[in-house]
């Protein structure tokens, strides 16, 4: 019999839905050639359904997401919902209530795509960043003194733990070796600097690495790791680092790869369910016009597969998105594509066919 997957589906936001639908059809497609069957089910959740109702999250939900195999999302951000709500009440929330420890955000530079690094190509272009997910300066705490006035104070506080840098640091290890690049895992911080948190995260770092004589460690702090990814991105293979600084070196990773576009991520809880997502935002002044850029779902619908065990299913969409690039996009921009949204996901599934 046939194995099938449940996927929640969270189209949400903008252009969501639009990218969603192509990386369904890419899922359905590599699916049925690889003999496993997806059972979707849709989660209205995001702006218009929180500007209608005044919920975010509704009561019930996170139980109901934690009996699918996995969540495939769009976009959350809408443009008459004040900045902070949606990322806190719905992104987050999920993020942290599913446990969701690790930010997986391969950065990988495909033949055809433009990069405006200076004489790279693919082969420079090929890490992995491992974010911790659930810690650091995203947990919320901290608060206001005497708000609206001019003695005003705002303090936002970094909770790290040895528990989540430590689970964190083992999952880029493991991954580090199965990925079996060049067998290097770079610790991202800020010793000299933020001596509380960091000194943690070295501690646990050197401790885990014990373990994996396998694998060749190194560190570098965060400024320098934003410099060397411009000059010599060949050097890194998987990174890891907390919460904060995943967030910005991994957009950084985003524009050397070809843009927002073609990087997708994934939210991922080992023991429990994750949630797979294009990186790029809800894009509001493209909604409706069916000139997004779908790639980066789509490679979002290929990570949740490689997850789920279904490598083959995965690699039929890689390289369905890999000749789709080279051969056929004018550009990773929107509008500039040289095809729709559809045309581009309609490419991927030929591709797949064939």
């Amino acid at each position: 019999m046939a194995k099938n997957y449940r996927i929640a589906v969270i189209p949400g936001d903008g252009t969501g839905p639009e990218v969603v639908r192509e990386a369904i059809k890419a899922l359905d497609a590599a699916s049925k050639k690889s003999g496993f069957t997806t059972e979707k089910v849709h989660f209205d959740l995001g702006g218009e359904r929180y500007l209608k109702t005044g919920e975010i999250l509704p009561e019930g939900t996170l139980e109901e997401l934690q009996k699918f195999d996995a969540i495939l999302l769009g976009a959350i951000g809408h443009p008459d919902v004040k900045p902070g709500i949606l990322e806190k009440g719905l992104l987050l929330e999920l993020r942290f209530k599913l446990d969701q420890y690790v930010n997986l955000r391969p950065v990988i530079l495909y033949q055809g795509v433009e990069t405006p690094l200076k004489d790279k190509g693919p082969e420079d272009v090929n890490f992995v960043v491992v974010r911790e997910n659930t810690e650091g300066l995203y947990s919320g705490a901290g608060g206001f003194l005497k708000k609206g006035t001019p003695q005003e104070v705002a303090v936002q506080e970094s909770i790290n733990t040895r528990l989540g840098a430590e689970r964190c640091i083992r999952f880029a290890f493991e991954y580090c070796r199965k990925r079996n690049y060049r067998k290097k895992l770079t610790l991202c911080g800020k010793t000299n600097v933020l001596t509380y948190a960091f000194d943690l995260w070295q501690r646990a770092f050197n401790d885990v690495a014990k373990e994996y004589p396998d694998i060749q460690t190194d560190y570098a702090h965060v400024d320098a790791i934003c410099m060397w990814m411009i000059k010599n991105p060949e050097w890194f293979d998987v990174i890891v680092t907390d919460n904060m600084f995943g967030d910005i070196i991994t957009d950084l990773g985003a524009m050397i790869q070809g843009g927002m576009g073609i990087a997708a991520g994934g939210n991922i809880n080992p023991a429990g369910v994750s949630m797979f997502e294009p990186i790029g935002g809800s894009a509001p002044k493209y909604t409706g016009q069916n000139i997004i850029n779908p790639i980066a779902a789509i490679a979002a619908a290929q990570m949740m597969l490689e997850h789920l065990g279904e490598a083959s299913a995965a690699g039929l969409i890689e390289n369905a998105i890999k000749k789709v690039v080279a051969r056929d996009l004018k550009s990773m921009s929107a509008g500039h594509m040289g095809y729709s949204t559809t045309e581009v996901g309609d490419l991927v599934v030929k591709h797949i066919a064939e």
